[in-house]
């Protein structure tokens, strides 16, 4: 079994927060250079390394989120999470920029509140949540999920949120949803790689309906007990753990269920490079590069890519009988 209940997990394997949270401390002299060389042989591994820059560290000074009480769900991997800084501090999120460690100085001052999501399509209760009525609709839960990125890198994350079927049960989809799209927050004023042509805005993600509604699949709205910071997709990101991280929509402001598989916007921008399903797969290799390996961002050296981010116990019956290197 894959997945531990919190309470099987001993306390000398997870690092406690507040330890994370002062590393900053120990970010000057001889520990910066030991953790500079250690950050620049992980990025080399990867297929499309950014170059570690000193400029990089502004994401420390960041304003901390506010904290977030949640229990405990007894979804956990009996791994080391990965850093609060390296998550807040080495992100995707284009709507920013493609520096993948300028994100956060980018994103810095992001306004979240207000925020609202609608939720319409084929739903017999359609209706426009605010982020507070979203955070009513079950008890906030921290699930530690492995998370796998396309290129070639992955974390081990300790999020906040509430599952998505509890949302899409609210609505209550009707006989003919098959599918659900997501679509991101279009305002290239506050965010603004959106004013470039490197992807065609708003981004868009679609899901299964079944996949949806899978358990591990959640609305996340923190991490490591805190609100989301911006560079993270604030206020309120898709997490599907058994996916590629690409498919983990960021700053929501519309899902709507449907009957016809939704575009999505890396399928469109690369249809070869990236299938609607992007279950991580060991075995059905990106065009440009191999899937097999990846590296754990924090440390040295390479592992192999477990099937379903390691969570085929849990979701491999949703594709059952399909062919995964034509369905990827």
């Amino acid at each position: 079994m894959l997945i531990k209940k919190q309470e099987d997990i001993k306390p000398s394997e997870i690092t406690p927060k507040k330890l994370y949270l002062t590393r900053r401390a120990f970010l000057r002299g001889a520990g910066l250079l030991a953790t500079t060389a250690a950050t620049g042989f992980i990025y080399r591994q990867v297929n499309t390394p950014p170059q570690p820059r000193m400029e990089g560290e502004k994401f420390l000074n960041v304003v901390k989120p506010a904290p977030l009480q949640a229990v405990s769900s007894g979804y956990a991997v009996n791994e080391k999470p990965t850093s609060f800084e390296d998550i807040t501090g080495y992100n995707n999120f284009y709507e920013f920029t493609t520096d993948k460690v300028g994100v956060a100085g980018v994103a810095a001052g992001f306004v979240t509140r207000p925020w609202t999501v609608a939720v319409e399509g084929l739903v017999n209760k359609p209706k426009v949540f605010d982020l507070d009525d979203l955070l009513k609709l079950a008890p906030l839960e921290e699930r530690v999920y492995r998370m796998r990125c396309v290129e070639g890198w992955s974390m081990v994350i300790p999020w906040v949120g509430f599952p998505l079927n509890k949302l899409l049960g609210a609505v209550e989809p009707n006989s003919s949803a098959r599918f659900v799209q997501f679509e991101t927050l279009y305002d290239p004023a506050r965010m603004p790689g959106q004013n470039s042509g490197v992807l065609d805005w708003p981004y868009v993600e679609g899901l299964r309906l079944d996949e949806a509604l899978h358990p591990l699949t959640i609305l996340s709205v923190g991490l490591y007990g805190e609100r989301l910071p911006p560079q993270n997709g604030a206020p309120l990101r898709l997490v599907v753990p058994w996916k590629y991280g690409f498919k983990g929509i960021k700053s929501i402001v519309k899902i709507r269920l449907v009957r016809d598989q939704p575009a999505t916007t890396w399928g469109d921008a690369a249809p070869r490079e990236y299938g609607f399903y992007s279950n991580v797969n060991p075995n059905v290799s990106h065009p440009r590069w191999s899937q097999a390996r990846e590296t754990r961002i924090g440390e040295y050296g390479r592992r192999d890519t477990l099937l379903f981010n390691g969570y085929a116990e849990q979701v491999g019956h949703l594709y059952a009988g399909m062919d995964l290197r034509a369905n990827f």
